[in-house]
């Protein structure tokens, strides 16, 4: 009986020494996949591209470099939102200020925007600034009751 103890003992530990064998086995294999990802370059992203028209469902395009990578250029769905300044570019969207007075001389007024959120890879500029016609100047109001004239 003292003997199946210490065959039990045994045959428990080599199964104990062989799991952590494959354990680290597993880890070496993983590491060398890590390397093997690491000779791609990064994705490089095109600006998304709508559907239809110049907002909404569209798509963008990514490329990378590498001589090992198995995938070199994929398409991606992106969505421009239409409710987004497009002359600052669709991808960019800008907090503005309240507008400014309005500049008799050319007769416009502008604001100024600072840049809240870019969409995925888009350039945008830091600050903007906005333009617009002034519209009719309002008259100002003469002081003092007016008189009402009624013909009879």
């Amino acid at each position: 009986m003292n003997g199946q103890k210490q065959w039990t003992r045994v045959a428990v530990l080599a199964l104990l020494v062989l799991t952590v064998m494959a354990a680290e086995g597993g880890k070496a294999e993983k590491q060398g996949k890590k390397e093997r990802k690491s000779d791609c370059g990064e994705w490089q992203w095109s600006v998304c591209v709508a559907n239809e028209g110049d907002c909404g469902l569209g798509t963008r395009e990514g490329t990378r470099t590498g001589t090992d990578c198995k995938q070199t250029i994929k398409t991606q769905r992106c969505k421009i939102p239409c409710n987004w300044k497009k002359k600052f570019g669709g991808e960019c969207k800008y907090d503005f200020q309240a507008w400014g007075e309005c500049d008799l001389v050319t007769g416009k007024k502008n604001r100024t925007g600072v840049l809240k959120r870019a969409l995925m890879d888009a350039t945008c500029a830091a600050t903007v600034t906005a333009t617009k016609p002034c519209g009719k100047i309002p008259k100002t109001k003469l002081q003092g009751k007016q008189h009402k004239v009624f013909c009879k």
